[in-house]
């Protein structure tokens, strides 16, 4: 191309007249700030908080803790008992192995933070029917080994017996101390006493077993060892939730009524 065609002025042509940047105007646009974000919060207006209005993020917010959940949703809802069954296989073990022992005394406070419904009515219905069958072998081997002429029948009622009997004692025996420690001024957990009454009768489980020698003389042994142990372990556990005071009464109660549990056991079952 000819090199004069590129001198020729072009201040009459379209689009050649550069665009104007408004300096001042870019300033400003870029020199613009979003106001603070003001997060607020509206409590609710419960009681006497009516009429405080809202408050913001940092502001003091006594009052409206968070409540705990409570997890009871009324008595003839399964739901409000599913926390009592939340133990496993190594928990219950744990716990059987710890009712063995009478002078530990630390039971309550190793289940305080999950005590359980499950040991209980296992346990029970355990030992229900622990009592009912070796209560009628017992005497089985009994009339065998002295009257070996008559015949021998089993006995219906001792299912009857051994229900009523375990049932009625580990329900209403730790309900019973529940409200008397209220009356004196303790705050006993019924849940808890539950849980202690219901794995202290495991030990009459494996002793039930025991009882089908037919030896009287070795029979009382080995109830009154069992009776002794397992009152210890009630009594134990007792003294470790009463608060303040000397209520040595109700630790004797307790021994007395868990050993003549035993003893009951022994001549009603295995005479």
């Amino acid at each position: 191309m000819d090199e004069s065609f590129k001198n020729l002025p072009t201040s009459h042509l379209l689009g050649s007249v550069p665009a104007v940047i408004n300096e001042e105007k870019e300033k400003s646009s870029t020199s613009y700030e979003a106001p603070g974000a003001n997060m607020q919060i509206f409590p609710p207006t419960n009681g006497g908080d009516r009429g405080r209005g809202y408050q913001t993020l940092g502001s003091s917010t006594e009052g409206f803790e968070q409540q705990p959940a409570n997890n009871w949703k009324g008595v003839f809802s399964i739901s409000s008992y599913i926390q009592y069954f939340n133990v496993d296989t190594d928990i219950v073990l744990n716990r059987l192995l710890s009712s063995l022992y009478p002078i530990g005394g630390d039971f309550l406070s190793n289940i305080d933070a999950n005590p359980d419904l499950y040991g209980l009515i296992w346990i029970s219905t355990t030992l229900v029917f622990v009592l009912a069958s070796l209560g009628n072998c017992a005497t089985y081997l009994i009339q065998k080994h002295t009257d070996k002429g008559t015949s021998w029948s089993f006995n219906v009622s001792y299912m009857n017996v051994a229900a009523g009997s375990i049932y009625g004692y580990a329900a209403v025996v730790p309900l019973a101390f529940y409200f008397l420690l209220q009356y004196v001024g303790s705050n006993p957990s019924l849940v808890r006493f539950w849980c202690m009454w219901g794995y202290s009768l495991f030990i009459f489980v494996p002793a039930s077993f025991l009882l089908l020698i037919p030896v009287e003389f070795l029979r009382w042994i080995i109830i009154i060892t069992t009776g002794a142990a397992s009152a210890g372990f009630v009594a134990s556990n007792l003294k470790s939730s009463i608060e303040g005071g000397d209520l040595t009464i109700l630790m004797v109660a307790a021994f007395v009524l868990q050993f003549a549990l035993a003893v009951f056991i022994k001549v009603w079952f295995f005479p």
